[in-house]
C-alpha cells in the first residue's frame, strides 16, 4: 500500500486538517504551535512500529474529553487513502470486489482502537464481511458456514507501519544504568523519557546486550567492604583466589559483549549512511555506559555528546528506524518531527538530498519551519500548515491558501516557502547555477522534472546546476534578468511562453537588455513548429496532462479529454471547456495541474513519453549551454 491523503480529526489541537495530500516525501511547514506534530502523531497511532498507543487523555481535544471519553469507539481521529499495488487488488478481487472499484482503500481508526475499511469508488461493498471462501459446508441448515480470515484481515497484515521520530529521543550525553535498567521496565513514560527510552531501547537490541548484564557485570567486579555491626565500613575485604578468577571472567565477559556490540554498530551505521567512516565504541564504567566516536578526519575518539548534534541525531534515528522497521523494512512510513531542528543550513541541505535517497523504499512525512529542508524544484512536497479562525490545525498543498478573515493565514509558512524560494534565486548568483528565467511557478515545475528525466536518460549533461526561477509573469521577467545579470554581468536566459504577452516580452527583451545576446531569450514557439500561441503545457505528453486534469477537474459534465483538439494550443481549449462547463478554474489550477503532471512523470517517466518527445526536450535544454 502507498499512502496517497490522510486526514485527522478531532486530534489534540486538530478539529479537522482537511485533507492531506501525501508524496514520496512530504513536508508539513508551519511555525511553531502551528501544530505540525498532531498531524504526525495520529499517522504514527494508524499502525505503530513500536509504542505508540492511543491515549485518551493525551490525544482527545480537552475541551470535548469529558462527552469523548465516554465513547471513544464513536469518534475516529485518522482515516487515510491508500493505493493498492497490483498483489493486493488481486486479493481483493478474489475475495469479491469490482476489479476496477478496488484501486484504492480508505482506512479509518477510531479511539478504541478499531479499524474502518471500504473502497471509496464502492462504498456499497463491505469489506469485513468479505471472505474468500468457506472452509467447511455447515453439518445443518442451522450451523454457520466455516470461513477464513475476511478480506479486511488480510489487508491489514499489509497496512504500512509507521515509524515516528523527534528530537525527544536523541541519546543523552550520558547513560545511567541503572536508570536505563528502571525506565525500560516501566510502561507509564510519557514525552521526553518515553523517547529516550525507546532509543536506548533499540539500540541495546540491536546490538545484541542487555543493561541488566552489563550493569551486574560491573557491579559484581568491584571491591568488597568490611561492614562492622553498626553497619560502618571497616576495611575492604581481600578477595580470594576464586573470586579474583571470577572477577576476571566477567571482566573479560563484559568487554568482549562491548567489542562485539561496537563492531556490530559501526558495520550496521556503515552500511545505512554512507557519508562518512564512523566508528564507535561501546564503554560501560560502573554504573555509566558512553558511546565513543572516531572517524578518518578526526582518528581520535571522541565521546558521543561531544560530536554534533547533526550526528547524535543520525545516530538516533537510524536506531529507531532500523530496528522498528526491520520486520516491515520495505513497507514502513518514516515520520519525523522536526529533523533538521539542530542541523547547520548546510546539513539540513544535505539532509533534505538523504531524504530523497529513502524515500525511494520509503515514504516519508516530517515537519519543518525552516526554508532549507524545502527544496524550491519540488514545491509540490509542500504543505502549509497554520491555525485557522476556530483555533483548529488545519493544513493546505495551496501554498497560498486563505481559511478565511481572521486566521493566521499561514503566514509563517508561506515566508519559509518564499525564502526557499529566494534561496534558489541567491544560489544561482553564488554558487555558479545556469538560470533559466521562466514565467510561474508551473513552468518551474514541468521544467526540473524534464530536467531530471534527460540527465536520468544520458541525453544531457548539464555543465552547471540548472535552475529555473520563476519571474511572477512575462512584465516582471525583464527586472529578474536584471537582479541575477549582477552575478558577473553575465544574462541569464529567459524562456517565456509563445502567447501574446510573451512575445511582446521576448521583444522588449531583445530590443533592450539583450539587445547584445538575443539567441538568449527564446518563446516556446521556437521548438513546437507549426503550433503557434504555444504554452509550457504544449510541450508535455498531452494525453497525461488530460487525464490529470480530468481526475482534478469533477464539476464538469463532459470531460475535457472528450473536445481536446490536437492541433491547437492546449491552456486556451482548458479556459474555453472550463466558461462552456460553467464554472470558474481556480486561480492555482495551473500550478495544480503541473504538480500532478510532474508526480506521475517522476514515478514512470517511459510510461507516459517516447522518444519524439525525449528529442524535443533534449533540443530545448540544448539551447541552455
Amino acid at each position: 500500500m502507498k499512502l496517497k491523503k490522510f486526514r485527522v480529526t478531532e486530534f489534540r489541537s486538530v478539529t479537522d486538517s482537511s485533507w492531506i495530500d501525501a508524496s514520496d516525501v512530504t513536508a508539513l511547514i508551519g511555525e511553531n504551535e502551528a501544530g505540525k506534530t498532531n498531524l504526525l502523531l495520529p499517522l504514527w497511532k494508524l499502525n505503530p512500529s513500536g509504542s505508540g498507543e492511543i491515549n485518551l487523555l493525551d490525544d482527545m481535544p480537552r475541551s470535548r474529553y469529558a462527552e469523548m471519553r465516554e465513547h471513544p469507539g464513536e469518534h475516529s481521529f485518522i482515516t487515510c487513502i491508500f493505493e493498492l499495488d497490483d498483489a493486493e487488488r488481486d486479493l481483493a478481487v478474489k475475495y469479491g470486489a469490482d476489479q476496477e472499484k478496488c484501486g484504492t482503500i480508505e482506512v479509518v481508526r477510531d479511539y478504541s482502537g478499531r479499524y474502518g475499511w471500504s473502497f471509496p469508488d464502492d462504498p456499497d461493498f463491505d469489506i469485513c464481511e468479505a471472505f474468500e471462501a468457506e472452509i467447511a459446508p455447515p453439518q445443518d441448515e442451522n450451523q454457520e458456514p466455516e470461513r477464513g480470515p475476511s478480506l479486511s484481515d488480510k489487508l491489514e497484515q499489509s497496512l504500512p507501519k509507521f515509524v515516528y521520530y523527534s528530537n525527544y529521543g536523541n541519546l543523552d550525553a550520558q547513560i545511567y544504568l541503572p536508570h536505563v535498567v528502571e525506565n525500560l521496565k516501566r510502561d507509564d513514560l510519557s514525552g521526553k523519557e518515553a523517547a529516550k527510552a525507546r532509543t536506548l531501547r533499540v539500540l541495546f537490541k540491536l546490538v545484541n546486550l542487555s543493561p541488566e548484564e552489563i550493569l551486574e557485570l560491573a557491579k559484581s567486579t568491584g571491591v568488597i567492604a568490611r561492614v562492622n555491626q553498626q553497619g560502618q565500613n571497616v576495611g575492604v575485604v581481600t578477595k580470594t583466589d576464586e573470586q579474583i578468577q571470577s572477577d576476571d571472567e566477567k571482566v573479560r565477559t563484559r568487554t568482549a559483549l562491548l567489542q562485539s556490540a561496537s563492531s556490530k554498530l559501526t558495520k550496521t551505521f556503515k552500511d545505512w549512511w554512507k557519508q562518512g567512516d564512523y566508528r564507535f565504541r561501546l564503554h560501560a564504567d560502573g554504573n555509566y555506559f558512553r558511546i565513543w566516536v572516531a572517524d578518518d578526519r578526526r582518528p581520535e575518539e571522541i565521546e558521543l555528546e561531544g560530536r554534533s548534534t547533526g550526528l547524535q541525531w543520525f545516530l538516533s534515528f537510524f536506531l529507531v528506524f532500523t530496528y522498528e522497521s526491520e520486520d516491515t523494512h520495505d513497507n514502513a512510513i518514516v515520520l519525523l518531527d522536526e529533523p533538521g531542528h539542530s542541523l547547520h543550513p548546510q546539513a539540513q541541505r544535505d539532509l533534505s538530498a538523504f531524504f530523497d535517497n529513502l524515500s525511494k523504499t520509503h515514504q516519508i512525512v516530517f515537519t519543518t519551519h525552516s526554508p532549507f529542508m524545502i527544496d524550491a524544484d519540488r514545491l509540490d512536497r509542500v504543505r502549509k500548515v497554520y491555525v485557522d479562525v476556530d483555533g483548529g490545525t488545519v493544513a493546505s498543498s495551496n501554498l497560498g491558501a486563505n481559511k478565511g478573515k481572521g486566521a493566521d493565514k499561514g503566514a509563517g509558512a508561506t515566508y519559509a516557502v518564499h525564502s526557499a524560494l529566494n534561496l534558489t534565486v541567491a544560489e544561482s548568483l553564488l554558487l555558479g547555477c545556469t538560470p533559466v528565467i521562466v514565467e510561474g511557478p508551473s513552468d518551474q515545475h514541468y521544467l526540473s522534472v524534464i530536467k531530471n528525466i534527460l540527465i536520468a536518460k544520458g541525453r544531457i549533461s548539464p555543465i552547471a546546476e540548472l535552475v529555473f526561477p520563476p519571474s511572477g509573469g512575462a512584465k516582471t521577467a525583464k527586472i529578474i534578468a536584471a537582479i541575477l545579470m549582477g552575478r558577473d554581468d553575465v544574462l541569464p536566459y529567459v524562456l517565456l511562453d509563445g502567447d501574446a504577452a510573451g512575445r511582446q516580452a521576448a521583444k522588449s527583451l531583445q530590443d533592450g537588455l539583450y539587445q547584445g545576446a538575443k539567441n538568449l531569450v527564446f518563446t516556446i514557439d521556437t521548438f513546437t513548429g507549426k503550433l503557434k500561441d504555444s504554452e509550457i503545457e504544449d510541450i508535455l505528453p498531452a494525453k497525461l496532462l488530460i487525464q490529470v486534469l480530468d481526475r482534478l477537474e469533477r464539476r464538469a459534465d463532459r470531460d475535457f479529454e472528450d473536445c481536446y483538439e490536437e492541433d491547437r494550443p492546449i491552456v486556451p481549449q482548458i479556459k474555453a471547456w472550463a466558461a462552456g462547463e460553467g464554472f470558474n478554474l481556480p486561480d492555482d489550477w495551473k500550478v495544480q495541474l503541473a504538480l500532478g503532471v510532474k508526480s506521475k512523470l517522476l514515478a514512470d517517466p517511459d510510461k507516459h513519453v517516447d522518444n519524439q518527445m525525449l528529442d524535443l526536450w533534449t533540443s530545448i535544454f540544448e539551447r541552455f549551454n
